[in-house]
């Protein structure tokens, strides 16, 4: 791909935002940050849906010939094929003719087939971290892919199903498993599922806020009060690795921070100005 390919286009990185978790906003400036850098577009933007900058409002300020809204999302769930979409003027086509820009909506990153690397680089990662007495083999470690899942919305699930599946056919884990917060398996489940005494859990979420820093490790049985302690000296609310149930438990950080979405990033526009479906 050549840098000229988007030089007359902005990208714009559309996190979810939140008003009470700085770290939800951290992915978005990083991955722009890196964008930025490499030179392919003619502008960068940062926005968000429940945060400044508004998305509305920075697209509303844009006239480049091209506009790329990537939604820096895991799954194609309801606020990003659904509310974010409509709000800024989308019909099912998403691609949509303002006064200056044709503006494309891309799909989000967390669908993109080589997350399935990423999760497992973060799987990795840990273990390699924190290989306390030592750093177990693969074969001797069950790894569950953790969602927060929803009754409302099928794909908010099927996403994690798709890259356990992916995970699967690489064959480097004893078992594969997607477990969810608000869907069956749940997460706390995950120690009768797991034959294995080793067991690495990565939180499929774009960024470490409320739900991978607080509610996951609660989850696998830490106290909040301990999560809280942790957090507030500013240490990471699990203990790399944790003895829980007869399991020895690894638990990663969210995959939002992983550099490779960046690339993820850079090919959701491309499909999106080749008309790929």
């Amino acid at each position: 791909m050549s840098h000229e390919a988007f030089s007359d286009g902005t990208l714009v990185l559309v996190g979810h935002g939140s008003t009470i978790n700085a770290e939800s906003s951290a992915p978005v400036y990083q991955h722009a940050a890196e964008l930025r850098r490499r030179g392919l577009f003619a502008g960068v933007c940062e926005a968000f849906w429940k945060q400044e900058p508004d998305v509305r409002q920075v697209l509303a300020g844009l006239s480049t010939p091209r506009v790329f809204i990537v939604p820096l999302f895991i799954s194609e769930g309801y606020f990003s094929t659904r509310v974010i979409p409509r709000a800024l003027g989308f019909d099912d086509r998403l691609t949509l003719r303002t006064q200056h820009s044709t503006v494309y909506y891309c799909k989000p990153v967390g669908t993109h087939e080589s997350m399935a690397g990423v999760l497992l680089a973060r799987a990795r990662g840990v273990v390699r971290q924190f290989p306390f007495p030592r750093a177990p083999e693969s074969r001797d470690t069950t790894l569950f892919i953790a969602g927060h899942g929803t009754e409302e919305n099928e794909n908010s699930r099927k996403a994690i199903d798709r890259q356990v599946e992916r995970i699967r056919v690489v064959d480097e884990y004893a078992a594969v498993h997607g477990v969810f917060m608000e869907e069956e398996p749940r997460i706390d489940r995950c120690y009768e599922l797991a034959q294995t005494k080793n067991v690495v859990v990565v939180p499929f979420f774009i960024s470490d806020g409320m739900h991978a820093r607080e509610d996951i490790p609660v989850l696998l049985g830490e106290t909040q009060r301990t999560v809280a302690q942790r957090l507030a000296e500013g240490r990471p609310p699990w203990r790399n690795p944790t003895e829980r149930q007869g399991k020895r438990v690894w638990y990663a950080s969210a995959v939002g921070t992983e550099p490779h979405i960046a690339d993820v990033i850079v090919e959701r526009v491309r499909e999106a100005a080749e008309g790929i479906k």
